[in-house]
């Protein structure tokens, strides 16, 4: 027989009823064998056992507590085992002072596409992990991602891993064992992006000795690797390079790097001469057999190769071309200039003449004219071949 019984038919009042004034329990239940208290209802919905507290920020709704078992237990075959819900702070709360075991821990035990944790929130976040000395979240998993993001934005990351500590952190860090550490894949967009403004843009190595620290493979006519700098080189190798294929060049001549005399600088397309101490200047005599080439880089011809580049100010050195077209600086008032026609130095300073007189030209031609120039001075260009 139970200790109490009580019953109710009016749905204003309660089949049992206990309200304590002087600060004690209202109710108290107690069992050494079963539930202290113990609440059914066959109301689809209201709950079994409610628990409301209407005083000040900190009070409880229900209270549970066990030692060393289970505070609150929540089961359901179709609904919701423990649902929490609040305007103001979080749906469920978890703390804990255990080292080895979790705040909150979300277990799925049914069939593929089950989700141990989910969360949401419009417009805020779903999932937040915070840590001051450990993991802010970890994902683990035999046989998928460890960690799974998705996103249909189309300005924001899937996943996004951003550190904000001193030197040498790292905003996401990838390792597998013998798989690829990370993977990135596009369509339509690129594929892995790396930009610093200090450092490398991506820094790739490796101590294998049959692969590359960096490869770029591209299956159809595309680049396999492009390089680009606004003002330094494209591209820097410390080491031997090795081609398999051709070397394709967009520029017109070969050039070489030379120091100009006294540090006065040649335009392109100058004709210039060697000094005694190896420099060049502007030629300015006729037949010159020191006549070392043409300045490369006027019109719309720039050299394909410069040999010796020297890091120097602007102005104290010029490349000159030794081999191939540029455009070169003439003045037909010492003879009609015709295609074909073999080019020297003339006693106009910087400007190239028509050959008249072979046997002074051993020695001094620079090339041949590829344009004709009926009269004075102009820019043509010739095919560079010094002899």
């Amino acid at each position: 027989m139970a200790a109490v019984t009580g019953g109710s038919s009016d749905p204003g009042v309660a089949a049992v009823s206990g309200e304590h004034t002087g600060g004690g329990v209202g109710v108290q239940g107690l069992s050494d064998a079963f539930e202290g208290v113990h609440g059914e209802s066959r109301s689809p919905n209201t709950a079994a056992v409610t628990g409301v507290n209407s005083t000040a920020a900190g009070s409880i709704g229900v209270y549970g507590q066990s030692d060393p078992g289970r505070a609150i237990v929540g089961v359901s075959k179709v609904g919701t085992g423990v649902f929490g819900a609040s305007d103001t702070f979080e749906g469920v709360h978890g703390e804990s002072q255990a080292l080895n075991t979790a705040a909150v821990t979300g277990l799925n035990n049914a069939a593929g596409g089950s989700i141990g944790v989910y969360g949401q929130s419009d417009p805020g976040r779903a999932i937040v992990g915070v840590s001051k000395v450990g993991t802010g979240v970890f994902g683990v998993s035999e046989t998928f991602e460890g960690v799974h993001g998705e996103s249909q934005a189309p300005n924001t990351a899937a996943v996004t891993g951003l550190n904000n500590a001193a030197a040498g952190s790292m905003g996401v860090y990838g390792q597998s064992d013998p798989g690829r550490a990370i993977v990135g894949v596009s369509k339509v967009g690129t594929g892995v992006f790396g930009a610093s403004e200090t450092f490398e843009g991506v820094h790739g190595e490796s101590n294998s000795p049959n692969t590359a620290a960096i490869a770029g493979i591209n299956h159809n006519k595309g680049f396999g690797i492009y390089g680009k700098s606004a003002e330094g080189d494209a591209g820097f190798f410390d080491g031997t390079v090795t081609v398999t294929g051709d070397v394709r060049l967009t520029g017109a001549d070969c050039a070489e790097d030379f120091e100009t005399a006294d540090r006065l600088p040649c335009e392109p397309g100058t004709v210039v001469c060697a000094t005694e101490d190896g420099r060049v200047r502007a030629s300015n005599r006729a037949y010159d057999v020191r006549v070392a080439g043409v300045v490369s880089g006027a019109g719309d011809f720039q050299p394909a190769i410069v040999l010796n580049r020297q890091e120097r100010p602007a102005g104290e050195h010029v490349p000159v071309a030794l081999l191939g077209r540029v455009y070169c600086k003439v003045d037909a008032s010492h003879g009609e200039i015709r295609v074909g026609d073999a080019l020297t130095s003339s006693p106009t300073a910087g400007h190239a003449m028509t050959v008249r007189d072979q046997g002074r030209a051993f020695g001094a031609v620079i090339g041949k004219a590829l344009k004709p120039w009926q009269q004075g001075q102009g820019l043509i260009p010739i095919l560079v071949t010094l002899r």
